[in-house]
């Protein structure tokens, strides 16, 4: 190859590549993931809620708090199961119950406050420095829960922790769990992914 036909054949090699791309058809989007829905938050009573109504800012609510019998109100909608749905199932309930009213009403439901169902949260019990009941979210593990409830106290026996997670059929299975290991040497083996309705205990440390 001599230096004269170098350039023309670099120029020509960039003009095919170029043109290979504009003839390429566009890629396909992935599919959404199955269930993708039943991954989202699942409203509890005691969870307060914005809705908003697009609009409509006389029927938006900011802040509407699910009752203890897992419904809400609000104007020219009453008593709607809120508890045991998603946010975007629940809006599509609000939507359909306006729609008598308001013509295509456009409605999003947004989580300000969560609780969240009994049987979807997560206790922490014992040695924490702020033992409470968190809301499950997908993707949960145990050092997550361990920033939320700001670590473990002085007293605490990390190491001999444990997750009482019950079965499907009703039976309770034990795991153990080194926290100490887990929290302060960064032994990431330790971070067991959580499941709906584990509880979390902490035992204190023998003297």
């Amino acid at each position: 190859m001599t230096v004269r036909t170098a350039p023309v054949l670099a120029a020509s090699l960039l003009l095919f590549a170029v043109a290979g791309t504009a003839c390429a058809p566009p890629a396909t989007p992935p599919a959404p993931a199955a269930g993708s829905e039943t991954q989202d938050y699942v409203i509890g009573a005691g969870d307060v809620l914005e809705i908003f109504v697009y609009r409509s800012p006389e029927l938006s609510e900011a802040a509407v708090p699910v009752r203890p019998d897992g419904k809400i109100s609000m104007p020219l909608v009453q008593d709607v199961a809120a508890s045991g749905r998603t946010p975007k199932q629940l809006a599509a309930e609000i939507s359909q119950q306006l729609s008598k009213y308001v013509r295509d009403p456009i409605v999003t439901v947004t989580v300000k406050s969560f609780v969240g169902p009994l049987d979807r949260q997560v206790k922490v019990v014992g040695e924490a420095v702020e033992p409470q009941a968190i809301p499950y979210r997908n993707h949960l593990s145990l050092l997550d829960v361990m920033i939320a409830t700001k670590g473990l106290t002085k007293y605490a026996a990390g190491n001999r922790a444990v997750i009482v997670r019950r079965e499907p059929n009703g039976k309770e299975e034990i795991i153990h769990v080194h926290l100490s290991d887990l929290i302060k040497d960064g032994d990431i083996s330790q971070n067991v992914m959580m499941q709906p309705g584990d509880t979390l205990i902490i035992p204190q440390t023998w003297f």
